[in-house]
């Protein structure tokens, strides 16, 4: 015999994140009480949705839209929650939807949507928790923020690390500190990420929470301020690196018990340089599996970047499993060759006086000196990891890292990342010699030469100069040619370039066109 009764769903939320998940105490009692209430008053359990997590605005609920969605849309006749702060703390906003046209209860407050005299109740308390919320956050902030500036670590003590004395909470080498400098002193030294992760696993080795280590693992060591011994900032969702923690003065705050015994300043850069690529070791040269348009290529479809897979350059997001409306996959050769034609192009076109064509000179001169000695190659990296930190600063502020107080640090920190760009420059010339040849530029085949005749490395490092990004957009069907679009920040502008036509690269019929399988 079918069961008549009307339909109630279960909202159980845990406001404080717990390692038993959804399986946590409170959850269970939550949801004993809501089959009470359901047998109670005559309703069955449909469904119970179970959360595990803030219900603060900027965190993604997806069990509370789901749960909203069933009760508004008549997929249930009740939806029920044990207390109105767990159901949201976004105040009126939150609740004003369902009042009248929903029936939600409201179990600790014996509060009713679909009650005409709760109506005013149900939006104070809402209010009520709202303003709670607000209270609580800002005192935690405050709170947080002085423990920083005193030099306190918040949280459990990273891979490597522990908390000497609970009051002061600073920090120091623990056991498997050893493990930590050998992943800085092996990366400095040209180890790659991926190998050095396979290598601990090999030996046994896992990581603090007993997993495998990972290239991930080993980047995210060697990218942590902390092993230094720097307070780390909190820069919230938009901050996808670590970064130092600067006080009110601008100035970073030593969290270490003892600063000496951590990873020493030059070898951590040296390291951070060496793993995104501004620095190649000595004696190191790249393998068949670094590619000239790595890191630079992007799908139009989702912004994403193109990965290597096989001969051929593919939208990564695509490749991983995930949703891109129109991802884009080209031959990587033929990508390849179009993009540095496109650079001779660009470069051939400019005026013999531009700064860019001065660059890209002092570049090619230093990358190709045969006399190049490692201190040489360090000023190269410096160069390139100071014009990094400058991007970095650009984006992190576009993505809201300085918004509200922290913005008055912004220009002090720009003006800082400017003269050390300016610092690393003047010394990089040094090596360079008094006199950037130019003389390249005046025959297209002496400059085509030069190019063809520069390592992979070097012609990474050149395209840069005047390429920041290249966008491959899906083509219209198979068969077609699809159209990549180079973007060039470093210049402002693509150049104009009538009187040194005759130099530009003549295309044939046979020149490559980029096409996109679907």
């Amino acid at each position: 015999m079918s069961d008549a009764r009307p339909l109630v769903d279960l909202l159980l939320r845990k406001s404080k994140i717990v390692r038993e998940g959804e399986q946590a105490l409170s959850l269970r009692a939550q949801e004993d009480r809501g089959r009470r209430w359901a047998d109670e008053n005559g309703y069955q359990v449909r469904r119970v949705w179970k959360e595990n997590l803030s219900a603060w605005s900027d965190v993604e609920r997806p069990q509370y839209d789901a749960a909203m969605a069933a009760v508004l849309g008549g997929e249930t006749n009740a939806l029920w929650c044990a207390f109105l702060d767990r159901f949201s703390r976004k105040g009126a906003e939150a609740v004003v939807p369902i009042l009248g046209t929903a029936r939600v209860i409201f179990d600790y407050e014996r509060l009713d949507s679909s009650n005409e005299r709760d109506r005013r109740w149900i939006i104070q308390r809402a209010e009520d928790a709202y303003e709670y919320s607000q209270r609580l956050s800002h005192n935690v902030r405050t709170t947080k923020d002085r423990q920083r500036r005193e030099g306190r670590w918040l949280s459990a003590a990273p891979f490597g690390l522990e908390i000497n004395d609970p009051k002061d909470r600073k920090i120091r080498p623990a056991e498997r500190w050893g493990v930590i400098e050998d992943v800085f002193y092996q990366i400095a030294g040209g180890k790659a990420a991926r190998a050095l992760a396979r290598e601990y696993n090999s030996a046994g080795m896992r990581t603090a929470t007993g997993k495998d280590f990972t290239a991930g693992t080993v980047r995210d060591i060697v990218d942590n301020p902390v092993y230094e011994g720097w307070q780390v900032g909190s820069g919230g969702k938009s901050q996808k690196r670590r970064q130092a923690y600067r006080d009110e003065k601008g100035q970073k705050v030593s969290v270490a018990e003892d600063m000496a015994r951590m990873i020493p300043a030059d070898v951590a850069e040296r390291a951070r340089r060496v793993l995104h690529g501004h620095q190649l070791p000595e004696g190191f040269r790249p393998g068949r599996t670094l590619h000239l348009l790595t890191d630079l290529v992007r799908c139009a479809g989702c912004g994403s970047a193109m990965t290597a897979s096989g001969q051929s350059m593919a939208c990564s997001r695509n490749m991983h499993g995930g949703v891109c409306p129109a991802p884009a996959s080209v031959k990587r050769t033929t990508l390849e060759q179009y993009v540095a034609g496109e650079w001779q192009d660009r470069i051939g076109g400019l005026e013999m006086g531009d700064p860019l064509v001065v660059a890209v000179a002092q570049r090619w001169q230093a990358l190709n000196a045969p006399e190049e000695t490692e201190e040489a190659r360090e000023a190269v990296a410096a160069v390139k990891a100071a014009e990094a930190a400058i991007q970095r600063l650009v984006e992190d502020r576009q993505a809201g890292l300085y918004d509200g107080a922290a913005g008055k640090h912004y220009p002090r920190l720009l003006k800082q990342a400017e003269a050390d760009l300016a610092a690393a420059q003047e010394r990089q010339a040094k090596f360079a010699g008094p006199r950037i040849d130019l003389t390249m530029f005046d025959d297209w085949m002496v400059f085509q030469d030069r190019w063809e005749a520069s390592d992979l490395s070097a012609k990474r490092d050149l395209l840069r100069l005047a390429i920041d990004r290249v966008t491959v957009t899906k083509a219209r069907a198979r068969g077609t040619s699809s159209w990549a679009r180079s973007e060039s920040l470093s210049s402002g502008q693509s150049p104009s370039r009538p009187h040194r036509r005759r130099r530009r690269r003549r295309r044939s019929r046979n020149s490559p066109k980029l096409r996109s399988a679907e």
